[in-house]
């Protein structure tokens, strides 16, 4: 199993070798490949079953937290990042499918999916979407104080006009970060809700997805608008911000009980389908 493992986030990475044609590095943009297929390897593991399974629960993630958020938090605050923003969008989201598709399709082709285990029960639709905009919130704060700090004492000298530009967004800074937690959360929906695991190490496995897909990945490799010593610290403060949201998301949005309750239900449901067995009451 370990070796599947370790082939699964070796070709796993590969696709991502591509933005090596444009931007050169390609050694870094591999080890970038591999760091998001590390992060999905509890999907893989313990995720749904079957290539377009694993699809509906990877290319979420990656289209929404790789590409999307990454995208509009550079449009605000590094105006001249992306020479064609619209253009450059729509290439890396081309990219990230091809990353999920690949994915996706080693994760059956290698038999790494496992046989046992329950995916937790779900909360009502209406106390589920609340639970998401909770999470918005929770990112806001995490943003702020994680962010505050971050640039007080380590990114300033990099961003000399990042306080001018937050206060001309004024609130619609918050509004536009709560969606962007809230979004974030949508996006790891589907492996929470599949990822038969106990709350704990879903949550965990979350967060790190969250903070790999948002950060540790995107920023791995060298790029023209960023010295090496500013990645990492971004790298640093994207985990403090984005593995809080993967583990608040885990935790809140499970039905009580978790994998108990989920367990539970798979068992009455099983037992109504028994012939000449009546359902568990």
């Amino acid at each position: 199993m370990t070796l599947r493992v370790v082939l699964y986030c070796l070709l796993g990475g590969l696709p991502m070798t591509v933005a090596a044609l444009g931007a050169g590095h390609v050694g870094w943009w591999w080890l970038s490949g591999i760091l998001l297929a590390i992060s999905f390897v509890p999907v893989a593991r313990f995720g749904p079953r079957g290539p377009l399974a694993q699809f509906g629960v990877i290319a979420p993630v990656v289209l929404i937290v790789s590409v999307l958020c990454t995208w509009t938090e550079a449009l605000m605050f590094l105006p001249g990042f992306f020479s064609h923003p619209f253009r450059e969008l729509a290439g890396a989201a081309v990219l990230y499918l091809v990353v999920a598709a690949a994915l996706a399709v080693l994760a059956p082709a290698l038999k790494l999916t496992a046989a046992s285990g329950q995916p937790p029960a779900r909360r009502p639709a209406v106390a589920a979407a609340a639970m998401v905009f909770v999470c918005g919130v929770a990112y806001a704060l995490y943003y702020l104080v994680f962010g505050a700090i971050t640039y007080q004492f380590f990114t300033k000298p990099y961003y000399p006009d990042a306080m001018q530009i937050a206060e001309r967004w004024g609130l619609w800074l918050w509004v536009i970060q709560i969606g962007r937690g809230a979004l974030m959360t949508l996006a790891v929906v589907p492996m929470i809700y599949t990822l038969r695991l106990q709350p704990w190490p879903a949550a965990v496995a979350a967060g790190l997805l969250l903070w790999v897909a948002g950060g540790a990945a995107p920023l791995t490799a060298p790029n023209a608008f960023m010295e090496t010593a500013q990645r990492m610290m971004h790298i640093v403060e994207i985990f403090t911000q984005n593995a809080a949201l993967g583990v608040t998301a885990g935790l809140l949005l499970p039905a009580a009980g978790g994998a108990a309750a989920g367990a539970a239900a798979a068992a009455r449901k099983a037992a109504a389908a028994a012939p000449g067995r009546p359902a568990a009451r």
